[in-house]
This record gives C-alpha cells, structure tokens and sequence, in this order.
C-alpha cells in the first residue's frame, strides 16, 4: 500500500511542479494533502474521471496589481499586490489579506489552497481565496498606512464584494485596516455591504471575531483531549508567537484551567515556568522593544534570548506564529520534553521534516486547517449577521464558535477507519485532508466541466 501511494504521489507531483515552479511553499501544501487522499481519489471513478485533486491545485484566478502611493515625505512608493481566488466551489471566495515584505505568489497561492480544505471543514457555505501585498507596516504613519489602504482597495475592489469575494485580515492587517478597506470599498462600490470581515463593531463587525482563531485552537484542543479521556485542567501549555492568535488562544486556554508556561517573539521567548498569571500574561503581550526583555521579577516571568519555547517540557504545544516555524531540530526537543499533543495555530507552522519526526514519536497532531478554522468560522457568522442586518451577542457568537469547532473534530473523528495512528488513535492531519478533499471533491463532480 505504502509503494503504491508513493508511486501514486511521485506521478501526481512530477505532473503539478512544472507549472509552479519555485513556489516551494505550494508545493509542499499540495504535497501533504496528495499523500493522504489520492488512494481516495483513485478508488472513485468519478473523482478519477473529473480528475478532482488536479483541479483543486489549480486556482480559479490570480489577480496580480500595482500599488503606488506617497509615503510622508511625499516620495511614490510602489509595491506588490495579489488575490488568489482560489475556489468558489461551496460560496463566495474568503480568506485574508496580509501585508508583510515576505509576501509572495507562492505564499499566497499555498494559503488559498490550505483555505479550501478549512473553509470545507467548517460546514460554512464558503469558498476560499488569500491576498495582500508586500507592503510593511511597522513604522509606518497613521496617514501612511490610511493611503496605502486607500491605494490598494482601488486596485481590488472590482474584484470583490458580499456574494463574490469576502477577504479578511490576517498578519498586518488588524481590524483597524479591514475598516479603512472596508470604507474604501464602499467608496468605490456606491454602497454599503458586508464586502470584508474582521470590521470593527462600529462598521458592522462581530463580537469575538478578534478571538475566533485562538478561542477555535482551544476549542478543538479540549475535543481532541476529550477524546483520549483528558482534559485541559493542569496542562503545560507551550505557545509560540505574541500576536492575535497566540493572545487569545492563552487567554482562553488559562480560563479553562491550563498552565499557559510561553509566548515568543522574534527576539526570543517568554518562559513561565509555573504558568502566567493574569497580570503576568497582560504585561508580556504589551510590552514593547528593549523593556519587553526584562520582565518584572515578581511576574514569574523569565525572557530567554534567541531561544524557542519548544524544549520547555510542554504537555501540548501550539505553534501560532508563522509557517514552517518549527523545524527537525525544534521537533525533535518537543518529543524529547515529553509533549504529547499539538495543535496548529499558524498555518503549516512545521517543516515536513519536523511533522514526519512528531508522528513517529507518537505525538498527536491537529493541523491548522482543523485547529485554526475559528477565525473564519466567526467570519462566516459576521457575513451572515451583515447580510441579515442583524448584531449577535458575544456568548451567542462563542458558542456557534465552540459548536463549530465541535463539529469539525467530529468529522474528522468520522474518518478513522481509514485515518487511524499506529496506535488506534485518530490520525487528525489525515483525516481533515480527507475530509476536506471528499467535501471539495463531490462539488467538483457535482458541478460538471466548465
């Protein structure tokens, strides 16, 4: 069996690369999934025919623009922008925006495609799609940041609106930036519509929307521990990053009783060795430049330079930073410290080295297009809020959010029998690539060639 999907995956990879040469952050997404599911695929005649995996590698549309602007000094500054309209299969388009110099094709194309399978996951009438452009804004002005915003939504909104395309934020692009979008928008459009998610509450957001993807990681988490007999109480929980995710995900993972023993940075890491109190975790996710390195000692709190948080003896880790963030060596300290769980905050946050090391060692992985589909689960709430003109109270959203969450690992747990560890357990990152690709897989025959 084993050298029949290898044959199987090297056939369908020598086929796929040529046309996406030098996007190794695609090719890798595309490989992952192609490993789980094309014995799927070759044991239906209809997935076969319709060649349904082929099909999903390949994106509806990329759209690719210019961006000009005048920075304070009044000089023009260009940059990059894209819109990878991945699939339109089940709904309108959705995914995030991100404004980060590491922006690429590549990267944009890798996060559509792991889109697709999460956005199926959730059971949402979403379709999938990914953007932003190469654009940093740290130390950039309010107004710089104002009309780069401005000048980027003149070049996407012909491309989007409620029942076609719905971007979102995502790293760089905060709730304050989805509402100067989502204003340029109107502008354009000579109307008002639930265009983008992720708006302040003032332009039609949704509660929880902040906390939707780190609530959502810890959600699926404890349905995970549930299903082993465990829960959250008491457990060592190492976190990586100190942005949004990494925030809530530690709030919420505290006021379920864990002991929330990290947070890092590019810098290094923030190590409690008796879990963060309240105060403690306030004062790490504030802190800023060279302060945010000499914590308090009465705050229990240790920063440790250059270091990563994954040989702190964690029960689970939950990498929430950025993708391919841990690696072999990272891998083999977290199985060494005796974690047993894992949950993916980030998006592809492990090299293939590093995940193929942790499912050897016995360690239970959620991938994040299981893990992390809170934040566009909450979105889909906050398009069916806007499109209502209606407004749901923060405990209403919180619990779809858990149900949502609930449900995912549900349908992923209905694929054991085919997606089982050596150990009997449920084997999460291939059941929610089958899952998803069965879902995405029906539609593409369902919708015919065209």
């Amino acid at each position: 069996m084993k050298d029949r999907t290898a044959t199987l995956l090297g056939n369908f990879m020598d086929q796929i690369t040529p046309r996406h040469t030098g996007e190794g952050e695609f090719l890798q997404a595309v490989e992952e999934v192609a490993r789980d599911v094309l014995p799927i695929e070759k044991a239906s005649s209809a997935f076969t025919d319709a060649r349904a995996l082929e099909r999903l590698c390949e994106a509806d549309r990329i759209i690719s623009f210019r961006i000009t602007w005048r920075d304070d000094s009044g000089a023009v500054q260009i940059n990059r922008g894209w819109r990878v309209q991945h699939s339109n299969l089940l709904g309108p388009y959705k995914g995030g925006l991100r404004w980060a110099p590491g922006v690429t094709r590549s990267v944009l194309k890798f996060l559509a495609f792991e889109q697709a399978f999460k956005n199926a996951l959730t059971g949402l009438p979403l379709g999938a799609a990914k953007g932003g452009a190469d654009f940093d804004p740290h130390g950039r002005s309010v107004p710089e940041i104002e009309r780069f915003a401005q000048a980027f939504m003149a070049e996407l909104a012909p491309h989007i609106g409620p029942d076609r395309d719905v971007p979102a934020g995502d790293i760089g692009v905060g709730a304050r930036e989805v509402g100067l979008l989502s204003r340029a928008w109107v502008q354009h459009a000579q109307r008002w519509g639930g265009a983008l998610t992720g708006k302040p509450l003032a332009l039609g957001g949704s509660d929880i929307r902040a906390e939707a993807t780190g609530y959502g990681v810890i959600f699926f988490t404890a349905a995970m521990l549930a299903e082993q007999g465990a829960e959250l109480q008491d457990k060592r929980v190492a976190l990586s990053g100190r942005g949004n995710v990494s925030a809530h995900a530690a709030r919420k993972a505290r006021a379920m009783g864990a002991r929330v023993i990290s947070l890092s940075g590019r810098a290094g890491t923030w190590y409690a060795p008796d879990g963060f109190s309240a105060e403690a975790l306030d004062w790490t996710l504030a802190a800023k430049g060279e302060a945010a390195m000499a914590p308090p000692k009465d705050l229990g709190v240790e920063f440790r330079e250059g270091a990563k948080p994954w040989g702190l003896s964690p029960d689970i880790a939950l990498p929430c930073a950025t993708q391919n963030e841990l690696d072999l060596e990272d891998a083999k300290a977290l199985a060494d410290s005796g974690c047993r769980v894992l949950s993916e905050g980030a998006n592809m946050p492990l090299t293939s080295d590093a995940e193929a090391h942790l499912t050897r060692a016995g360690v239970i992985q959620a991938p994040g297009k299981a893990a992390n589909a809170g934040g566009v689960a909450v979105s889909g709430l906050e398009m069916q809020q806007n499109a209502s003109f209606a407004r749901w109270t923060p405990a209403r959203v919180e619990t779809q959010l858990r149900e949502i969450m609930c449900a995912i690992h549900a349908r992923l747990k209905a694929e054991r029998a085919s997606c089982c560890t050596a150990g009997g357990g449920i084997d999460y990152r291939r059941a929610a690539n089958v899952a998803g690709y069965r879902k995405l897989a029906r539609a593409v025959v369902d919708g015919g060639v065209m």
